[in-house]
């Protein structure tokens, strides 16, 4: 295994605890918390070495599908982190603004699109991780957009738990073979 390869398997052990702790503040303290804001922006910044790390155990059109979404995905993902620490510092919330701003809408729906993907690319080797992961594609949309706390909260647990099972099976991280 070399490096990058135990940076990328690391990650899947870092992002979902770093962002059930951004859940977990935002659930506590409001959706407007400045330390969740921090917290999210650096566990979604994690979950871009995630989808390397998923991406990489796949290839053809749907690796390159993977990488396409889940770049979009982190995009808006970072860019709702940081709007929250917007909103903390009295700016405007890009979610009640229109035009330009749906921007982030977009392509924050394309992060619990890409947990979809892990899982559709999993689905054959480890199934019960595959379905946590889908699992925790759906319900993601629900709880950050209608702002449910709790919801959030058992989401980023069965992150952890998914992720840190998928960190644990070799089989399932082993790189595609080059062709």
């Amino acid at each position: 295994m070399t490096s990058t390869d135990r940076l990328l398997t690391g990650s899947l052990l870092v992002a979902p605890p770093v962002y059930l702790a951004a859940d977990l503040l935002y659930a506590l303290r409001g959706w407007d918390d400045p330390a969740a804001g921090v917290l999210h922006v650096l566990g979604a910044t994690g979950y871009v070495l995630v989808l390397f790390r998923a991406a990489a155990t796949r290839r053809g059109a749907f690796a390159v599908a993977l990488l396409v979404v889940g770049v979009l995905g982190a995009a808006g993902n970072i860019g709702y982190g940081f709007n929250t620490l917007h909103v903390a510092l009295g700016d405007t919330d890009l979610n009640d603004a229109g035009g330009a701003a749906t921007l982030i809408k977009v392509l924050g729906l394309c992060f619990p699109l890409s947990l979809l993907l892990i899982a559709v690319g999993l689905r054959r080797e480890r199934a019960w991780v595959a379905a946590g992961l889908a699992v925790a594609a759906v319900g993601w949309p629900v709880a950050h957009i209608a702002n449910v706390g709790w919801l959030a909260v058992v989401v980023n647990v069965v992150l952890v738990a998914s992720f840190g099972a998928l960190a644990t099976a070799r089989a399932a991280l082993t790189p595609a073979p080059v062709s």
